[in-house]
């Protein structure tokens, strides 16, 4: 990374004056450099060799206002825009708009650890290490797309204006989706990229955000998009109670298990890909039916079921009978290492934890998350302030309190159904890590499923699986891999010049 340039500050606390005396009325007053400016922006320049290609780009860090229906602000949402400087044609350069989760985590995760130009130190397998700081990428897809980052209310250094703006208006699925719908649409028209194709990403709740968006984009901003990405999707408000919840894990289970080779000897010998598909088949045809009978279940066909669970799992019979055939996450978490004396992750079960005692039903705290806070706190904070001359005193929030969160109504799968079947542009992939038990991949694919239970829309879905967790991309080979996925889903969402949007 080269040539950084800063272009004069325009948000309050971007500078902080040194002042010999205040007066006591303005000792009285927050820090400057602690109120949020609504309405601001740092340039710099940069350039990035991507898959040895040359980019040179322009980075823009700042915020947009939220505006309420009488068009007074009531929030400031930050973004980070990359721009890359030597394309001419603006119009047949992609857009992709991206989001994380939480719901009340900033889009960090996936701004330096996935698809943007400069990225996290970290191993080749996603564990933190020493110094902090930061790399350039060499698999973003600035190559071939421009990227916005956006930081919904309370993430990052987005902010509310005041105390008085009710969180009703940011806090809930609907909520959330609408106020983003209209800041999303602020954003293009001021930069210019109405013409541009159009995607949208998002990672864990962020793919319920996203799913949303889709339609309310396409119903009150007359904005039409060519793609959605679904990095380890959420349920999507499609329903999965009872059996179906029950049985939909086992997957995920075996992935786990046959990460730390606790399957039986024969299943551990083969491939991951070899095993998934006999589980999966099983799951579907036999262990959904069993437990759809409940106590009616004859002694001999609870046995076996018990059997292959256990088989398939990694856990004991006596495990699986105690626990009527449905061993919660947590409990599997907790179980599947403890005769080794640690826990598994439940963002990504590669990871370890060690609790205070061996027993109990669930682990004391998620090995993975404490990794990933650890090594993407320091470095975000070096990047916005060292390299992008983001320059505040405002909290970073890694997690923001944007609770109570209101989840009622969430119809965000149905959503996205809906504005795939209007809009014959617009393409679905859904990315997903094996070894993920929080969004895990066999619900991921159930989900898609039943977003098109007649099969009309298959030609434009489509799922893909990683050997990583939750965030995928962390392991160096997946980072690679689902990045070029990225690229070609891109280029073949673009229809060619000319082509209709018709059925």
């Amino acid at each position: 990374m080269i040539n950084k340039i800063l272009l004069p500050l325009a948000f309050a606390g971007a500078v902080i004056a040194q002042v010999a005396v205040l007066p006591a009325q303005a000792q009285m007053k927050p820090s400057p450099s602690r109120v949020l400016n609504v309405d601001s922006s740092v340039v710099t320049k940069h350039e990035v060799t991507i898959k040895g290609q040359r980019v040179p780009y322009t980075a823009t860090a700042g915020t947009i206002p939220v505006w309420d229906e009488e068009g007074k602000p009531i929030a400031g949402v930050f973004y980070t825009y990359y721009e890359r400087d030597d394309v001419k044609d603006k119009s047949a350069r992609p857009l992709v708009i991206s989001f994380n989760g939480g719901p009340g985590t900033p889009s960090v995760w996936m701004e330096i650890g996935y698809t943007g130009p400069r990225m996290l130190n970290i191993d080749d397998e996603g564990y933190p290490v020493q110094p902090y700081g930061m790399r350039d990428n060499p698999q973003s897809i600035l190559d071939i797309a421009d990227i916005v980052y956006i930081d919904p209310v309370n993430t990052g250094y987005s902010r509310p204006v005041s105390k008085d703006v009710p969180g009703s208006k940011f806090y809930g699925v609907n909520a959330d989706i609408k106020y983003l719908a209209d800041w999303i649409n602020t954003f293009v028209t001021r930069k210019g990229r109405w013409a541009s194709p159009k995607f949208l990403i998002g990672e864990s709740y962020g793919t319920t955000r996203v799913s949303g968006l889709a339609l309310e984009l396409q119903n009150a901003q007359w904005m039409y998009l060519n793609g959605v990405i679904l990095v380890s999707p959420t349920e999507l408000g499609i329903q999965r109670n009872g059996p179906l919840d029950a049985a939909l894990k086992l997957p995920y289970f075996t992935a786990t298990a046959w990460y730390h080779k606790k399957l039986p000897a024969d299943l551990q010998q083969k491939d991951l890909n070899e095993v998934l598909p006999e589980v999966e088949n099983f799951t579907i045809n036999e262990l959904i039916p069993a437990l759809s009978r409940g106590g009616s279940l004859d002694e001999a066909q609870r046995k076996s079921i018990i059997a292959r669970i256990a088989r398939y799992s990694g856990l004991k019979e006596q495990v699986v009978q105690e626990n009527n055939l449905d061993v919660s996450t947590n409990l599997f978490w907790k179980e599947l290492l403890r005769d080794q004396g640690y826990t598994v992750g439940r963002l990504d079960s590669r990871y370890r934890g060690i609790d205070r005692q061996t027993g109990g039903t669930s682990p004391d705290y998620n090995a993975e998350l404490t990794a990933w806070l650890q090594a993407f706190t320091p470095a975000i904070h070096i990047y916005l302030r060292e390299e992008l001359n983001y320059k505040t005193d405002l909290k970073y929030n890694m997690f923001g309190d944007v609770y109570p969160w209101d989840r009622n109504d969430d119809k965000t799968g149905e959503n996205l159904r809906q504005a795939i079947a209007q809009n014959p542009f617009l393409h679905l992939l859904v990315q997903s890590g094996y070894y993920d038990g929080a969004c895990d991949y066999f619900n991921a694919k159930y989900s898609m499923w039943q977003m098109d239970p007649g099969g009309k829309l298959k030609d434009r879905l489509k799922w893909e699986g990683y050997r990583s967790g939750h965030m995928m991309y962390l392991r160096k080979d997946d980072l690679a891999a689902a990045n070029e996925n990225l690229r070609k889903f891109i280029q073949e969402s673009i229809p060619a010049k000319g082509q209709a949007a018709k059925y």
